[in-house]
C-alpha cells in the first residue's frame, strides 16, 4: 500500500529512542522529511547517525526540553524554516515520575502537567496555522494503554495522558472541516526505556530480576509477549497517511490485547 507519504514534513518529539525513533525510521522509509527532538544532544545525534545507516536518509534534528516553552517554538520554527510547511505532528514524551498519590507534592504533578499535556498544547498550538494554510494536516499523541485502563503506580501517567486524550477528542471536532485529523496510539508493553525504567523499579520493590518482571508483563498480554517499538511506529505512520484521512478524534491501543475493556 502507498501511504502517500513522501515529501510530507513530519516533527516528531522525544525521537531519539524508542516509538519515537521507530516511527522516525518508518517515515523516512517512507520517503518523508522528518525532525527528530531529544533533550538530550548526545542521543540526538546517535539516533540520527543511525537512522541514517538504516534508511539512507537523514533526519533534521533539533534540541528540545518538552518542558521549556522556548525549545518547543523553537523546534516548530526550525521545521517551518527548514522545509517550509509542517505536514504532521507526532507529540511522544517520555513518562513523568511514577508514583501512587501520596508520593506526588505540587511539584511533581506541575512538572508532569508540563511535560504530558501542556508540550502538546503549545506543540499543537504551533504548527495549527501552517496546517490550516494547506488545508491537511495529521496530529498523532502517543499515550499509553493506562488511558482505558490505568496502571497501578503511574497517578500522574495516567491522569495527564488521560487529558490529552480529551483534549485530541475536542480538538478533533473544531479542526475537522479543516482537512486535519487528530488521534491518539495508545501502546501496551512496549520495549522501551520507560518500559526498563518500571521493571527495574518493580524488580527492586519486590526483590526478584528485571527479567522475572518482563514474563510477568507479558503473561497478562494474550499474544504472550512484549511489543516492539516499531510496531506501534506502524500505526502511527498509518494514522498520519492519506488513507487513514477519515480516521480522527480516536484512541487506537497497540497492546496485543491487554486492554480488558470491549471499547
Amino acid at each position: 500500500m502507498n501511504f502517500e507519504l513522501k515529501d510530507k514534513v513530519v516533527l516528531i518529539t522525544a525521537s531519539s529512542k524508542g516509538i519515537g525513533k521507530a516511527a522516525a525510521e518508518l517515515f523516512l522509509v517512507e520517503g518523508s522529511k522528518v525532525v527528530i527532538s531529544s533533550s538530550n544532544s548526545d542521543n540526538l545525534k546517535s539516533a540520527a547517525e543511525e537512522l541514517k545507516s538504516i534508511t539512507g536518509s537523514e533526519p533534521l534534528t533539533g534540541v528540545c526540553d518538552l518542558n521549556d516553552l522556548e525549545d518547543l517554538k523553537n523546534i516548530v520554527k526550525l521545521t517551518k524554516e527548514k522545509f517550509g510547511k509542517i505536514d504532521i505532528l507526532v507529540n511522544n514524551c517520555g513518562g513523568p515520575v511514577p508514583g501512587m498519590f501520596d508520593d506526588l507534592d505540587d511539584n511533581k504533578w506541575q512538572h508532569a502537567v508540563e511535560q504530558v499535556l501542556m508540550s502538546v498544547v503549545r506543540l499543537t498550538r504551533g504548527v495549527l496555522p501552517y496546517m490550516k494554510e494547506n488545508n491537511w494536516g495529521r496530529i498523532i499523541n502517543i499515550t499509553s494503554l493506562s488511558v482505558k485502563q490505568p496502571v497501578d503506580n503511574l497517578m500522574l501517567s495516567n491522569s495527564l495522558r488521560s487529558a490529552v486524550t480529551a483534549f485530541a477528542k475536542t480538538l478533533s471536532n473544531e479542526i475537522g472541516k479543516n482537512n486535519i485529523t487528530v488521534n491518539n496510539v495508545a501502546p501496551g508493553y512496549t520495549l522501551t526505556s520507560r518500559l526498563h525504567e518500571l521493571a527495574e523499579l518493580r524488580a527492586k520493590n519486590r526483590g526478584i530480576t528485571k527479567e522475572e518482571i518482563f514474563k510477568e508483563m507479558a503473561s497478562v498480554v494474550p499474544m504472550k509477549r512484549l511489543a516492539d517499538p516499531h510496531e506501534v511506529g506502524a500505526m502511527i505512520v498509518y494514522l498520519a497517511s492519506e488513507q487513514a484521512g477519515y480516521i480522527t478524534g480516536q484512541t487506537i491501543a497497540v497492546d496485543g490485547g491487554v486492554i480488558k475493556s470491549t471499547y
